[in-house]
């Protein structure tokens, strides 16, 4: 039985990118492939830091014009501006979408028929659609961030700090959010060197609690130790940036892991592909 979940996600905004050199624009600007986008066809990506550290993330919508740019609304001048500045002269119009068009989401099911667009969302098959219309779809309201916490998937703003981290720690390379095989973008020589290296020691995982978790950016302690802090949680379930290391070596020595005062259970998430760091005899 079709059980579909619908979500107004009323933080989020639509960019529009268009002309000629929009493509070949973006190609060298951000973390995913858009190049090959038809549309209708969505990719999720970042815009770096020459550095390698996350800016913006952003959900790329390929249109018969060109590109749409799912984006939080907080971020939607910022994001605006830096693309700006990288237009120099390329053929390329960069500005806010109609405000009409609303951002929700779906999951659980097929959504059906929408008055809009309708695109997979590129992450996981699990996160459901992503839908772009005037009008809210009809169907049950369920709770979007409950869902993307329960599966572990991380969100900025809301799990970590744009400017503060590098993709392989929020999970992008995880799910298709970095294109290893593209041409040049900015802050690819990092991300890159991280990606052959193997150096992600920090990582956002799954956590868990006999109580209501506590607020982002709690400090989790291992054995005592500093080794994180909080994201995101929905009651006992939430997501934490921890180093991976340390919560390995606490929980093979049986030592305690803690969000504050309490007591927590850190798990990797089913599809992610690394695994907890091998502890020496």
């Amino acid at each position: 039985m079709n059980h579909v979940s619908f979500a107004a996600l009323t933080d989020r905004v639509l960019v529009r990118v268009s002309g000629h050199d929009a493509a070949h624009f973006l190609q060298g600007l951000v973390t995913c492939d858009v190049e090959h986008l038809q549309a209708g066809q969505a990719a999720f990506g970042a815009l770096l830091s020459p550095q390698g550290k996350v800016l913006f993330d952003f959900f790329v919508i390929g249109s018969i014009e060109g590109f749409l740019i799912d984006i939080a609304a907080s971020l939607e001048e910022d994001f605006i501006r830096r693309l700006t500045f990288y237009k120099l002269r390329a053929k390329v119009e960069i500005g806010p979408m109609d405000k009409r068009t609303s951002v929700h989401a779906a999951w659980g099911g097929d959504p059906g028929i929408v008055d809009g667009i309708c695109v997979n969302d590129p992450r996981l098959h699990a996160m459901g659609q992503r839908l772009y219309c005037r009008h809210s779809p009809e169907g049950e309201t369920g709770n979007y961030h409950a869902h993307r916490i329960a599966i572990g998937m991380p969100q900025g703003g809301q799990d970590y700090v744009y400017g503060d981290v590098f993709p392989h720690e929020v999970l992008m390379d995880q799910f298709g959010g970095v294109d290893f095989a593209k041409g040049c973008y900015v802050g690819q020589e990092v991300v890159s060197r991280m990606q052959h290296r193997g150096t992600a020691r920090s990582r956002i995982i799954k956590v868990s609690a006999d109580a209501p978790l506590p607020s982002f950016s709690t400090d989790i302690l291992a054995g005592g130790k500093t080794a994180g802090t909080m994201g995101s949680s929905h009651g006992k379930t939430g997501l934490a940036m921890v180093r991976l290391d340390r919560v390995a070596k606490a929980m093979a020595q049986g030592e305690m892991v803690t969000a504050g005062s309490l007591a927590i259970t850190p798990q990797l998430q089913d599809w992610v592909k690394f695994t907890w760091p091998q502890q020496e005899d």
